[in-house]
């Protein structure tokens, strides 16, 4: 394994209050003589810590000196890690299905025992957290490229920014591909030449209601994550054909999507993938142990769609979406639109989740969303006021009635 550092930038930026100078760093993996992994990026790990009269937060910068001992290269999942300072790591999990590769997990390790890089900490632990929602991935033998700065959060406290990065998993060569999968946010939109005809291109017909389907995750034998679910996507992507930007429906096939997923105390994942349209979706959902309330927290995407220039890829990592109660299952029978990015959002359809405390593989009590509650509502009001309306109609014939009868006398 070796690391090499390519340039020092002469940038300084501004972050959480402190001044920080970047690295750009080369980071390569070798098996032998065979290279597996090569990323040259800058990253910077913004992270909160307790001090005695509150909290502290410093901006790490991966070095140049760092180690990548530990790296691993395989056919189907590799790693990279890269060791600094005092028992700090970073780790990237790359995973492929031969088609894309993506970032299957990213983690960070860092030691607050280091008093240089944390004075005053009031813990010496060496924390560790990690997330499977980083967004990154682009097709085989392709470079990914995203020199704009984005930043995943681990959680509220720690986030991993990366910018200026160009890298590769799985390489067939020692050197990077000049074939590269652009980030959508590094994709520049293109002003299309008139038309040489006044034939407008044929609007794209509408997909209709998405199917429902079953998705789970299994723990060993036992089920820990239900799913059932219409899914739609709408994304804002260069289109190769009008070469321009343009925004396109697609439901999820539940036929030829796969789950899989893991599930923990607090956080639980479900990944599905469509291999027909190359579209794959990463749903983190995260428990709140003090309200004992799930919502998910995360949601990216990736696809690789025909008229697509470049795989298209977007993460959010700070949602709170799909709220409920631990123990009981979600539901939302109308359509919801979920805004996870400029460029994508989703639309849901006869939802019904739920990603902790699953038992006897059955969904618990439903909790109905504020949609489901208001679309009952509404014909109860209109009936009431209907039924009022009958009401008063009928007081006001017996009053003329009755004043009617009383205009006659007897002869």
């Amino acid at each position: 394994m070796s690391i090499r550092h390519t340039f020092t930038a002469a940038l300084c930026l501004t972050l959480m209050g402190c001044l920080v100078v970047t690295h750009a760093v080369t980071l390569e993996v070798k098996e032998g003589n065979f290279t597996c992994i090569k990323a040259q990026l800058d990253a910077n790990f913004s992270i909160t810590y307790n001090i005695t009269n509150g909290t502290n937060t410093v901006v790490l910068v991966l070095p140049d000196s760092a180690s990548t001992n530990g790296s691993a290269c395989g056919n189907v999942s590799s790693r990279l890690v890269a060791s600094f300072g005092d028992g700090h790591v970073m780790s990237i999990v790359f995973s492929s299905d031969q088609r894309l590769y993506r970032v299957e997990n990213l983690s960070l390790q860092y030691n607050l025992s280091d008093r240089n890089t944390f004075p005053q900490s009031t813990s010496t632990n060496v924390v560790s957290l990690e997330t499977n929602s980083s967004g990154i991935s682009a097709r085989m033998n392709s470079t990914y490229r995203c020199l704009s700065s984005s930043t995943i959060r681990l959680n509220a406290a720690v986030s991993v920014i990366f910018s200026n990065v160009r890298m590769e998993a799985f390489m067939s060569g020692g050197n990077l591909s000049t074939d590269e999968s652009v980030c959508s946010a590094d994709q520049t939109v293109t002003t299309a030449a008139p038309p040489k005809t006044t034939t407008a291109p044929p609007s794209p017909v509408p997909p209709g209601i998405p199917e429902r389907g079953n998705y789970t995750v299994t723990n060993g034998n036992k089920t820990c994550l239900l799913a059932l679910m219409g899914l739609q996507l709408n994304i804002t992507y260069l289109s190769k054909s009008q070469n321009k930007t343009v925004t396109e429906v697609r439901n999820l096939q539940p036929n030829k999507t796969s789950s899989s997923g893991s599930c923990g105390v607090t956080v639980s994942t479900l990944k599905l993938t469509e291999d027909l349209q190359m579209t794959n979706l990463n749903f983190t959902f995260t428990l709140n142990s003090t309200t004992q309330k799930f919502y998910l927290s995360a949601l990216s995407v990736s696809a690789s769609w025909p008229d697509m220039k470049e795989t298209f890829s977007a993460v959010n990592t700070s949602l709170e979406y799909l709220q409920g109660s631990a123990g009981r299952s979600y539901m939302c029978s109308s359509e919801q639109t979920f805004a996870v990015v400029p460029t994508f959002s989703l639309n849901t359809f006869r939802l019904q989740l739920q990603p902790f405390n699953v038992t006897g593989n059955q969904f618990a009590a439903a909790e109905e969303c504020r949609l489901d509650q208001e679309n009952m509502l509404i014909p109860i009001i209109v009936g009431a006021a209907l039924a009022g309306l009958v009401l008063i109609v009928l007081i006001a014939y017996l009053i003329g009635r009755k004043r009617t009868r009383a205009g006659y006398q007897t002869i």
